[in-house]
């Protein structure tokens, strides 16, 4: 956990996030990097929403995991989220794109990161994304 974050989630939460990251990343679709990653987002409405990476043989056009939750939850009208877990093999934090992604909905979520072993790691996602674009620097003409 990074040191001046505690997180405002239960225990059992975080447990449900990492389980619904699990088993989403068991649906991933990997085959060229046999890397298979699985995202839980939790909705405001406290609702969890899953997503796997999908790739595709021109690998640009490939789609990670936290930002296949965000649009699975963006279909549902949920644009609200407090928390996001990261499942992966050895437990790396989200790619830079899906961070953006991420802040646009809320620059302050917790960001729980998971490896298959059990390890963790808590972070709030601008400690991993400081300085992040969002709506505010837009400039309106």
């Amino acid at each position: 956990m990074s040191e001046d974050f505690i997180p405002d989630l239960e225990a059992a939460v975080v447990d449900r996030l990492i389980a619904a990251a699990t088993a989403a990343r068991r649906a991933a679709y990997a085959p060229y990097s046999h890397f298979a990653v699985g995202a839980a987002l939790l909705g405001a409405d406290g609702q969890i929403y899953t997503g796997c990476n999908v790739e595709n043989a021109l690998y640009g056009l490939g789609v990670c995991a936290e930002r296949t939750a965000v649009v699975r939850a963006v279909t549902e009208r949920i644009r609200s989220f407090t928390a996001v877990a990261v499942v992966t093999e050895n437990g790396v934090a989200p790619c830079g794109a899906c961070r953006q992604v991420l802040a646009e909905f809320n620059p302050q979520m917790t960001v729980i990161v998971a490896d298959t072993a059990g390890q963790r790691t808590i972070y709030r996602l601008d400690a991993l994304l400081p300085h992040a674009f969002g709506p505010g620097d837009l400039a309106s003409g």
